[in-house]
């Protein structure tokens, strides 16, 4: 078995089942890569933790750690592919609401953040600070319709034209309304996460995401 740090060709395996590289002398576990492999290979399918563990017959703690490392990968890989970026040509604002609530009621419990086109295709997005901080202040004085008739235009909603600065930024939103519902609920804290997935999953495919992990075990 070869090394997964340095891929040398010629490992030995030490008592206690893990493997030694010959050259770079670093150690891992076969298991442990086997594993975090087929989790790997989930996560690029795009299924749950749950289900995963399930097919696996893995520990579910363990698959949704890995799944939560895998993002925290990417999110960090993403920050930095953007900065080192040669041109960035359009940006749009935007706020992301679940459709089965209503926009003039739940208003604060958007999600707002600028999407940016760069490097002709790629897209990157910076979420901004959370409306839910808003929310209690403008409900108490009577101002979240106002709030939502400054914002309509951002929304993404039947009612409310939609006028993206590029095509691509246009393509991206369509692509995250179609991509979050799927989780069934998403903790506010890990939104950003979620947001960085779809973002990856957007420009780039499962071997890029292979090549990302390489030697994460």
């Amino acid at each position: 078995m070869e090394c997964i740090y340095c891929h040398h060709p010629i490992t030995y395996e030490l008592a206690n089942k893990q493997r030694k590289c010959q050259r770079c002398r670093r150690k891992f576990s076969p298991r442990r890569v086997e594993r975090v492999a087929r989790i790997t290979e989930c996560f690029c399918n795009k299924k749950s933790a749950r289900a995963c563990a399930k097919l696996h017959n893995f520990n579910y703690e363990t698959v949704k750690k890995q799944y939560e490392r895998i993002r925290t990968k990417i999110a960090l890989f993403l920050e930095e592919r953007y900065q080192k970026r040669s041109t960035t040509e359009a940006f749009e604002e935007y706020i992301y609401l679940e459709k089965s609530k209503d926009p003039v009621k739940h208003i604060f419990d958007g999600y707002n953040f600028l999407t940016f086109v760069y490097d002709e295709h790629l897209i990157y997005n910076i979420l901004m600070p959370d409306l839910s901080r808003f929310k209690n202040s403008f409900y108490d004085d009577g101002l979240n319709k106002i709030y939502y008739n400054e914002f309509r235009h951002f929304l993404r909603s039947a009612k409310i034209a939609k006028n993206p600065s590029h095509p691509k930024i246009y393509e991206f939103w369509d692509y995250l309304e179609d991509f979050l519902p799927k989780f069934r609920g998403i903790k506010r804290e890990n939104f950003f996460y979620y947001l960085k997935e779809a973002e990856f999953r957007f420009n780039f495919d499962c071997d890029t995401l292979t090549d990302l992990l390489q030697g994460d075990f």
